[in-house]
């Protein structure tokens, strides 16, 4: 591991200031860095630790009746909030359905929004990887890359994004709050990450030394509370992350009033498929519209060499989201139990 220097700031400014900095990098928990840092693959000369910083760690809810959430706060305290998991049922069924339970206790949702990609080329310092070292190639694009992206890649990186949690925000129309030198900005989380084009190993929208600080939800997302799911499906229902995802929706007298629809693990960002929600609306919830709008949804998949078998995955597991989006969200007093995810959000594939 390279040596580095380790900051740690008082506040929000000061540490923007010191991630300004060539080479420097923000520490909060850790659970992604650190094992990049171990494996050589992200080398920087300076952590900044935000981790103690005050005011970064709280759940509000905001007048309008949205929810503001600070992004020091701990992907298992925020899906176990009892608010709200009932208001955004669809965001803790995504958090508790992420990693394992001692990661979940650590890992942060500011961390959770920047965690980088899971490629196994990525992760292998002799492999090519245009992400990990620009301009050296892509040893993906020949290689084993049943698990890789089928939508929005390009020749210089065909890399999916893991997280689940980004894939609800997407679909409810969360926004990311962001500090920097020139002050506070925010965007829709859903433009937040860049696809690969010539450049992927530029992931996001952050400039020098920003520093994500809180997401928040708008008051409509909660209309979904009844409707909305989020269903996973990976290749072990322990510890493995997504080889495809889905989230919707909201429905009201078995017609769509307003669909929503996500998918993650098929590009380098969650995929919302706006279109496919436009044939939803208006329409009565049932089987044969389901399978429509899934259909919708991967018309311009591509798949990039041997994960064909994730196109007709998706399509499934899109009209599954649905389906149970239609039925309704199960009643839940505590938060979601992991009971719930045997019975609907672990599936498993062998492909």
């Amino acid at each position: 591991m390279k040596t580095f220097e380790y900051v740690r700031p008082a506040t929000i400014r000061e540490a923007v200031a010191a991630a300004s900095e060539p080479g420097a990098a923000y520490l909060a928990a850790g659970t992604n860095l650190l094992d990049l840092m171990k494996g050589g693959i992200t080398r920087p000369s300076r952590l900044v630790d935000i981790s103690h910083l005050p005011d970064l760690d709280r759940i509000e809810d905001l007048p309008d009746g949205g929810v503001r959430i600070g992004a020091l706060v701990r992907n298992a305290d925020l899906a176990r909030n009892r608010s709200f998991a009932r208001r955004f049922p669809a965001v803790a069924e995504a958090l508790l359905s992420g990693a394992s339970a001692q990661l979940r206790n650590a890992a942060t949702v500011g961390g959770n929004i920047l965690q980088r990609t899971r490629c196994a080329y990525f992760y292998d310092t002799a492999s090519a990887c245009n992400k990990r070292d620009p301009g050296s190639g892509c040893d993906a694009r020949g290689g084993d890359n049943r698990l890789h992206a089928v939508m929005g890649w390009s020749e210089s990186c065909i890399a999916t994004h893991p997280s689940d949690f980004c894939v609800p925000l997407v679909a409810l129309d969360a926004v990311v709050e962001v500090e920097g030198r020139m002050g506070r900005r925010e965007m829709p989380i859903e433009t937040f990450h860049r696809l690969p084009g010539d450049a992927p190993d530029r992931e996001n929208l952050l400039e020098t030394g920003e520093m994500i600080v809180a997401v928040r939800l708008p008051t409509q997302a909660a209309q979904f509370a009844a409707h909305a799911r989020y269903l996973k499906v990976r290749e072990r229902t322990s510890y493995a992350f997504a080889v495809v995802s889905a989230a919707a929706l909201r429905i009201e007298n078995a017609t769509i009033a307003d669909a929503r629809l996500a998918l993650g693990g098929v590009a380098m960002k969650p995929w919302r498929a706006r279109e496919a929600e436009r044939l939803l609306a208006g329409k009565r919830a049932d089987a044969s519209i389901f399978r429509r709008a899934a259909e919708q949804a991967l018309v311009d998949a591509r798949p990039s060499g041997g994960n064909d078998f994730k196109v007709e995955l998706a399509r499934r597991i899109a009209v599954r989201a649905l389906t149970l989006a239609a039925a309704g969200t199960p009643e839940q007093s505590p938060a979601l139990p992991a009971s719930l995810f045997a019975a609907n959000n672990r599936v498993v594939i062998h492909a």
